[in-house]
């Protein structure tokens, strides 16, 4: 089992699960979402625009070259949505983790830590301190756009401002460089056998109706 963490690009856009190449529920304002014709180009004029802007706002993961899941990040001023929640801004030194999804095949390996990881030593190269998002902490969040906040927990993020639906959570981007070798170290016990049959070894969230686990 080979497994690829990529930036999002483009060409990869189309990868997304579900209807999350046409999601534009951070992309765009809460006024100006609901009436886009074109759900899809707009999504793909806000990647264009933010990669021109500011470099690669996601990463793709890929489990034998299947799309099984993704991510997405931004600085603040790139996320519209942002600044509907009752709990922004986001600090000045943070970016927002917008959303993920893995495909549910692919649910219990690791891969929303990973993915997390990942985005998260992209932001320390460019110099960012900290990753924000928006948490829910409904059961089941609406349309799937907005992060769990039992997973971003999970992954280490802590409560910055709290709030009974969507508290505002926080990961200072240094302790990532702390727990960076657990993970590593649980990649090499979950493959092991895998590379012991001869198997290559390993190289390495939306809006959906059934978001599904994370």
């Amino acid at each position: 089992m080979g497994r690829d963490i990529l930036p999002l690009t483009l060409d990869r856009l189309g990868d997304l699960p579900g209807r999350c190449a046409r999601c534009v529920f951070w992309e765009l304002d809460a006024a100006t979402g609901p009436r886009v014709r074109d759900p899809g180009e707009a999504k793909e004029g806000w990647l264009t625009t933010t990669l021109l802007d500011w470099g690669s706002p996601g990463r793709v993961a890929y489990v034998d070259g299947h799309p099984a899941g993704y991510l997405t990040f931004a600085p603040a001023h790139l996320v519209p949505r942002a600044g509907a929640f009752a709990t922004s801004p986001v600090s000045q030194d943070a970016i927002v983790l917008m959303t993920a999804r893995i495909e549910p095949q692919y649910t219990g390996q690791g891969l929303g830590r990973v993915l997390v990881q990942a985005a998260a030593k992209d932001a320390l190269r460019r110099g960012v301190r900290a990753m924000e998002a928006y948490g829910s902490t409904a059961l089941t969040p609406p349309g799937g756009c907005v992060l769990p906040s039992d997973f971003l927990r999970a992954v280490g993020f802590r409560t910055a401002r709290e709030h009974l639906a969507y508290p505002r959570m926080r990961l200072d981007l240094r302790t990532v460089l702390r727990w960076r070798s657990e993970v590593e170290q649980a990649v090499e016990r979950l493959f092991a056998p895998v590379r012991g049959l001869g198997a290559p070894t390993p190289v390495g969230a939306a809006h959906r109706e059934d978001p599904g686990p994370l």
